[in-house]
């Protein structure tokens, strides 16, 4: 892996093509501190392929690289919650955040929880809740749905162990309430896998911070949508490239909102 953006001035090293290590990755993805108070920082990490889609065959992993799922794994490790739409957990089979040594002090530290907790939002609660994510987390499994989900539903995941929080109107859950009601909670380091529905909701509403991109240098054609849908904003939005990361040909992009 070696870095594009910025310049590496002051460590030379970075512009070689080297395998990084989960320290190095760390402090190339931090979490802007000082813009954690307040409204908390969410951001997304999601690929495509060059010609623009979002997964193969509904799933991601083939246009994923182990570098990617390098930087997959310390995006989850410096997070206080992932959030992830349902359609997403049952298709890319969702299993608990697991522990990572190497940051066990780091996370410490910072009040964090041992990892990260995964909060799935779903309005119908058409779950598995028998899977691994709801049984066996270290801890418990944030399910994040509206004031009309069914009664069923609610017991269901609250039978589980999961912990329901309800956001929104009627059976919609609102994008924007979701990352406010998460930093009341405390959790101010927010993360979201998608998929292209939620994080075209959260990018709606003006909730999303920043984008984790990775490029694959691979094409796959056929109908798979982007990283985003929904019905669109009026006006495009700018982000800013802020680091730039390449390996075997995948590019991995930091973008932050202006």
């Amino acid at each position: 892996m070696r870095r594009l953006l910025p310049p590496a001035l002051d460590r030379p090293d970075d512009a070689l093509d080297r395998t990084w290590e989960p320290a190095e990755l760390a402090a190339a993805y931090a979490y802007p501190e000082e813009r954690l108070h307040g409204r908390g920082w969410l951001r997304a990490n999601m690929v495509t392929s060059v010609d623009g889609a979002a997964h193969h065959g509904g799933r991601s992993q083939p246009l994923s690289h182990p570098a990617d799922m390098r930087i997959f794994g310390v995006l989850r490790a410096l997070a206080d919650v992932v959030i992830v739409g349902a359609e997403t957990v049952r298709r890319e089979q969702y299993r608990p955040a697991r522990e990572r040594p190497g940051f066990a002090e780091r996370r410490a530290a910072a009040g964090q929880r041992r990892v990260a907790a995964i909060a799935v939002v779903s309005a119908s609660l058409h779950l598995d809740f028998s899977l691994p994510l709801f049984t066996d987390p270290l801890v418990p499994t944030m399910v994040i749905t509206g004031p009309a989900a069914p009664r069923h539903g609610l017991d269901a995941a609250r039978a589980a162990g999961a912990e329901v929080i309800t956001v929104g109107e009627g059976a919609e859950v609102d994008p924007a309430r979701v990352k406010a009601e998460l930093v009341e909670r405390g959790h101010t380091r927010l993360l979201t896998e998608g998929g292209p529905r939620l994080l075209g909701a959260f990018a709606e509403a003006g909730a999303l911070d920043e984008l984790c991109l990775t490029t694959a240098p691979r094409y796959v054609v056929g109908t798979a949508g982007r990283v985003m849908s929904g019905p669109g904003v009026e006006v495009p939005r700018e982000l800013a490239l802020t680091s730039l990361l390449e390996e075997s040909g995948f590019l991995f992009g930091r973008y932050q909102r202006v």
